[in-house]
């Protein structure tokens, strides 16, 4: 095994206890899509040694359990995408933390979901979406489910919102558009204040301008890209998550930096990590 890769290589976190095959064959096709080297990792937690309690056993434990695993997906990952260089790290630490770390230099960092409820997110000592999604320097990948790939117009899902991070999540959205010759949603959810100087209409119309705006610059770079703007009505999170229900994923900014609650995620892309189904993408500001 290798604890070196080459930057912007796509790093997979495996869970030697969980299912890994869905997290793992998108990373790995992703891989091959953008011509970048895969990284998979397992982070074994320090163990602890005091003069109470010595846990050196269990810690030689879960380092075995982790390094049969990395072996077995190490060769899974070759079978299904052979022209991929791949490559496989046992590191100790914290795993979100080492996670996190290795964002620094990574083109993307990918995870499974255990479809956590909000409460068990934070009391599991295991859980890793949150705090590796509001840390991550890259775009963090959240795969639950299978991709939805027998759709006749095969399609993505982008926010916008007009934040500089919707702006890097629209640029990386073009960009995967591109590359999987699929369609691309652009959809700007309009939620009517309840107090405005403005009529409504007023303010529907210029939500309508700004996406038209957003993307323009986008849309000539990637004239291949069959682009639809929309504008909902409605709440954020149940309006993209039902626009997602069939895409290949649903890619978001993340406004947030450096906690580990939801609101340090973003409400809407903490919203979507529990309620969509399809992968989400989530993209720092650049």
């Amino acid at each position: 095994m290798t604890s070196t890769t080459d930057r912007g290589s796509i790093v997979v976190g495996i869970d030697p206890i969980k299912n890994w095959h869905m997290a793992l064959a998108w990373a790995a096709d992703e891989a091959h899509r953008r011509e970048r080297g895969l990284r998979l990792v397992v982070a074994v937690p320090p163990h602890h040694d005091t003069q109470h309690v010595d846990d050196t056993p269990r810690h030689l434990a879960q380092r075995q359990v982790g390094t049969e695993a990395l072996h077995t997906a190490l060769a899974w990952a070759n079978a299904r995408q052979p022209g991929v260089e791949a490559a496989s790290s046992l590191l100790d630490g914290f795993p979100a933390e080492v996670l996190a770390g290795l964002s620094h230099d990574a083109g993307m960092i990918v995870l499974g979901s255990r479809h956590l409820s909000r409460t068990e997110e934070y009391l599991s000592a295991g859980s890793l979406v949150v705090p590796v999604t509001a840390k991550a320097d890259c775009p963090v990948v959240v795969v639950g489910d299978a991709e939805h790939v027998t759709q006749e117009m095969p399609y993505l899902v982008v926010g916008v919102d007009g934040s500089e991070s919707s702006r890097a999540a629209l640029a990386w959205a073009f960009e995967e558009a591109d590359l999987r010759r699929c369609a691309l949603r652009a959809i700007a959810v309009w939620q009517p204040p309840v107090f405005s100087l403005h009529s409504s209409d007023t303010l529907f119309h210029a939500e309508r301008r700004l996406l038209s705006e957003t993307t323009a610059g986008w849309a000539e770079k990637y004239p291949d890209v069959r682009l639809t703007h929309e504008v909902p009505i409605g709440s954020p999170v149940e309006t993209l998550a039902n626009a997602a229900e069939h895409a290949l994923a649903v890619v978001i900014g993340r406004r947030g930096r450096g906690g580990y609650t939801g609101m340090r995620v973003g409400s809407v892309a903490h919203g979507l990590l529990h309620r969509a189904h399809c992968p989400v993408i989530t993209v720092p500001a650049r």
